[in-house]
């Protein structure tokens, strides 16, 4: 009770508030823009987080990340463009609502839903960090070596692309994480005599390359977006607790959905939306409506992604691993805050950890008054200019990087990314891989050769301990399993077609 008291105390704070507040509507305004992705959004936030106390830092990820989830809904319902990569599931379902003069249920849906579904998975946060941290501390190295692998595969299995492109993007960010001389032999790697690439890749100007700097330059190749024509909406919530309560089984498998996808590492928002739209339309007594305006999936939609959201910390807090490219950004501001992820965070920083439940819940409150003025005042956001848009985020880009390193090395090196980042969207290769090889790509080495180190260079403790071997035949399984599915597809397409008979 002592902590929980203390947990308050520390976001009642008046910065705290304040960080809350103003990310909460810069994360609207960043998610309601097309193309403009909340990863990008929480990028741009880590400049700012130097200068903020350790929970006012963490409060401006949480509140800015679930805030542009929603907010993405705003142009995909009215103009058909997904603001963010989540409201891309369901664009054309919420357009076809606008098309039939619903847009206000449209929008009241993607608001209420998501709320809800972040509430729940505040919730399930709170009960599943606490349990899964009293079995994390019986970690050693061998299960933190598995567990980042099968992080790793996991996120090549969740990809939309090919998994072979996937696992080339996974493999890409890997070798980018081998720069430098943080390594256990501590010798240079890749360094090709440049002193600036010693200290190796810093995650976040990766981060901001591939996500913001890319953006900026696909906005470039592409026609600007047609004007939102003017319209005066009514009342946005009107009806949507009569839907509660007729679609309260797919919202509850939405936030089921979402919260299990949100635990596995690499997943995120984006691949909780597309599946539980998909589970919606094969589960629905009335398949043949979806696409023509229906609400069914959007509530579940709705719901999954921002459940997905909060579930992701589990992961991130846990054991340092990413659950999506947000709590990615998330975890290098918790070390840069002293708040370093693992198992004893819940017993040492027990007062900290309830704050960031309040935060979550918070943000999710407030999310329904602010989300209201925001779809009010859309009209005038979505008209804003691309031109005096791109030159703001690719100054905040240079200024972010510079920020992180104090260098210009830094600035060059969110250019190299957002190259590479461009480059691998137009090919199809998932640039969330790459950012994870990068991320992860320290943990894996550092638990492989410690381990190592342990058993005399011996491989059989990776398997002889019984959570090491569970995690070690989860990994083999989720590597194997696109050989397998392709090689049955080769089976099947092989298959000379079977006669009828007389």
């Amino acid at each position: 009770m002592n902590d929980l008291i203390e947990g308050f105390r520390l976001v009642g704070q008046m910065d705290v508030l304040i960080a809350i507040l103003a990310s909460s509507i810069y994360g609207l305004v960043v998610g309601s823009l097309p193309g403009l992705s909340a990863t990008m959004a929480t990028a741009l936030l880590v400049p700012v987080t130097f200068y903020l106390s350790p929970i006012a830092a963490v409060a401006t990820i949480i509140s800015a990340s679930a805030m542009a989830i929603f907010s993405g809904d705003i142009p995909g319902c009215l103009l058909r463009i997904p603001g963010t990569p989540a409201s891309a599931a369901y664009t054309d379902e919420a357009y076809a609502m606008t098309r039939k003069g619903q847009a206000e249920m449209a929008l009241g849906i993607g608001l209420w839903f998501s709320a809800i579904g972040g509430i729940i998975g505040t919730l399930s946060l709170v009960v599943m960090a606490p349990l899964l941290a009293e079995v994390a501390l019986n970690f050693s190295s061998y299960e933190y070596f598995w567990l980042a692998v099968l992080g790793l595969m996991c996120a090549t299995l969740v990809a939309r692309s090919s998994p072979v492109k996937a696992i080339a993007s996974m493999l890409l960010g890997l070798l980018v994480s081998c720069i430098g001389m943080e390594n256990p032999a501590g010798a240079p790697r890749f360094t090709f005599g440049m002193p600036d690439l010693l200290g190796g890749i810093e995650p976040l100007p990766a981060l901001v390359g591939v996500f913001a700097l890319s953006e900026v330059m696909r906005a470039l190749a592409t026609f600007e977006p047609p004007p939102l024509p003017k319209r005066k909406f009514g009342s946005i919530l009107a009806g949507q607790w009569l839907l509660t309560k007729i679609y309260q089984w797919p919202m509850w498998r939405g936030n089921v959905i979402g919260i299990i996808i949100g635990v596995l590492p690499g997943a995120g928002a984006d691949m909780a939306a597309w599946v539980s739209y998909a589970m919606s339309k094969r589960f629905s007594k009335t398949p043949e409506k979806f696409g023509t305006g229906h609400p069914e999936g959007l509530v579940e939609a709705g719901a999954s992604n921002n459940a997905s959201l909060a579930s992701g910390w589990v992961p991130a807090l846990l054991f340092g691993i990413p659950g999506d490219t947000i709590t990615a950004i998330a975890i290098g501001v918790l070390y840069m805050k002293g708040l370093n992820p693992g198992p004893t965070l819940f017993t040492e920083r027990a007062s900290s950890m309830y704050a960031l439940y309040i935060i979550f819940i918070l943000a999710n409150i407030i999310m329904i008054p602010l989300g209201i003025m925001m779809i009010r005042l859309a009209a005038h956001v979505l008209r804003a200019p691309r031109a005096s848009i791109m030159p703001v985020i690719l100054m905040l880009c240079a200024v972010g990087a510079f920020a992180t390193g104090n260098n210009l090395f830094a600035v060059l090196l969110v250019a190299c990314f957002g190259v590479v980042g461009y480059i691998m969207e137009r090919n199809g290769y998932p640039v969330a891989a790459l950012v994870l090889g990068i991320v992860m790509g320290s943990m894996v080495e550092q638990s492989f050769v410690t381990s190592l180190i342990k058993s005399d260079n011996s491989l059989l403790p990776f398997i002889e301990r019984p959570i090491s071997g569970v995690l070690a035949a989860i990994t083999a399984g989720a590597l194997l399993w696109p050989v397998a599915a392709w090689l049955l597809r080769r089976r099947a397409a092989g298959r000379p077609p079977q006669r009828r008979p007389a």
